[in-house]
């Protein structure tokens, strides 16, 4: 009878220590699994932007990325950095981030919002007589834009524009929007 209890005994301890041993196994796969359920659910993207003309340069890039909830909604961030330069006149520095959610009531038709907080580092020509700026700038826009497949082009428009300290010259901003 002592060696069946014995038995018993030794065969529950190793019942409990492979059990014990085995959740972190099971565990670090759920995660893992989990976790490339998240990123499955991730697109990238954002938008890269070139004009020049009579002295005028500005380049902008501005990668974001999106987690699509489900096949209508998406949330993401998105960073972005610009560089303008109008010969004897000024050059400016603009560096920010954003938030943004995408809706898509039906595929080809794509509704967003987009709060964007930019810092502008704004630096006179000393011929204009006008002094250096460096200030932040909230931007809220709400857009629409016609979709196909990765690549969306609309219109938005900034409901806190300013006409004096805005980096665009309308609230109303043209934009095409790519991801992955």
């Amino acid at each position: 009878m002592k060696y069946i209890s014995l038995r018993c005994k030794k065969h529950s301890v190793t019942v409990f220590l492979c059990f014990v041993f085995s959740m972190p196994l099971i565990s670090q796969n759920t995660i893992n699994s989990n976790s490339n359920e998240f990123w499955n659910h991730v697109r990238f993207g954002g938008g890269i932007g070139l004009s020049f003309g009579d002295g005028f340069f500005s380049g902008t890039l501005a990668p974001s990325a999106v987690y699509q909830i489900n096949p209508i909604a998406a949330l993401g961030v998105g960073l972005s950095g610009t560089y303008n330069t109008s010969r004897d006149f000024y050059k400016s520095a603009i560096l920010g981030g954003s938030l943004i959610g995408l809706i898509n009531p039906i595929r080809e038709v794509q509704l967003s919002a987009e709060f964007e907080e930019l810092n502008v580092s704004r630096n006179w020509d000393s011929r204009t007589g006008l002094e250096d700026e460096n200030y932040w700038y909230p931007a809220l826009f709400l857009g629409v834009g016609y979709s196909n497949g990765p690549v969306t082009l609309g219109i938005r428009y900034d409901v806190l524009y300013d006409d004096y300290k805005s980096i665009y010259s309308d609230p109303w901003v043209p934009f095409v929007r790519v991801y992955f």
